[in-house]
């Protein structure tokens, strides 16, 4: 029976470098389709993103300082969306590029991998939704004096909530890049935890490129680091266990 590198090495170098651009092509056409769908219900969307103002009676207002503001924000808008939706099949089209170095058994992982990054984002975007985002904005505008007018712009504000709700989304993540990782060889549940402090410390780096700047949105990101660490090193030993089953199965009886 062909181990794993044999597998691998059936595709010559440029193959995989064809099979990888066909991946690429097909999930920047799934971001195109759902960026131009949700265009048609960009309004819908902009009310979502607007809510959480609403709902806390902040003392600011939102306005438009550009005439082609709201296309400009509408455009953005679907386009974040389009990023967001295509999550399924970004996961599915990297998974399937991986799948041929992985043991037959392991190939069927893909549909458990599409809903479970799709999980984990909905967790990381519901998270910051409710959480984060209504968290800092009453931080945030409530630092200003009373006789400072907080007018906001509708574009800065919605890519500020945007940005929060895709970061944490992202960093939600991590179990799964943990059990493919595993899978994939390039990590294993002993070496998570003896480089735990080091790998909080890259994660928080991250987590200050892809927030806002402002220490308030990166703190509060912190919060669920620590459990899906943990969460990430459980889920790392389960990938290890069932790979060693399956190797044990698909091993030549003599």
């Amino acid at each position: 029976m062909k181990d794993k590198s044999e597998k691998a090495s059936e595709m010559g170098f440029l193959d995989h470098l064809e099979e990888l651009r066909w991946r690429i092509l097909k999930s920047l056409f799934s971001v195109v389709l759902f960026a131009i769908l949700s265009f048609v219900f960009s309004d819908f969307f902009i009310d979502l993103l607007i809510t959480p103002s609403k709902s806390l009676n902040l003392d600011m207002t939102i306005q438009v300082l550009k005439v082609q503001g709201m296309l400009m924000l509408k455009l953005w808008v679907a386009f974040a969306m389009g990023v967001v939706f295509s999550i399924p099949v970004v996961g599915y089209q990297f998974w399937a590029f991986v799948t041929p170095g992985l043991y037959k058994s392991e190939k069927g992982w893909a549909p458990w991998l599409v809903i479970s990054v799709t999980i984990f984002f909905l967790l990381g975007a519901l998270f910051a939704y409710f959480v984060i985002v209504p968290f800092a904005l009453k931080f945030l505008i409530g630092l200003g004096a009373p006789e400072v007018h907080k007018n906001i712009s509708i574009n800065y504000y919605a890519k500020f909530v945007m940005q929060l709700i895709i970061a944490a989304g992202l960093i939600f993540q991590m179990p799964v890049l943990s059990f493919i990782l595993t899978k994939m060889g390039l990590i294993t549940p002993v070496l998570l935890k003896k480089y735990w402090r080091y790998a909080v410390i890259v994660i928080l780096v991250l987590a200050a490129f892809i927030t806002p700047p402002d220490p308030v949105s990166m703190i509060m990101m912190c919060i669920p680091l620590l459990f899906l660490y943990e969460f990430s090193v459980f889920v790392s030993k389960l990938a290890l266990k069932s790979s060693g089953e399956n190797q044990e199965e698909e091993s030549p009886a003599g």
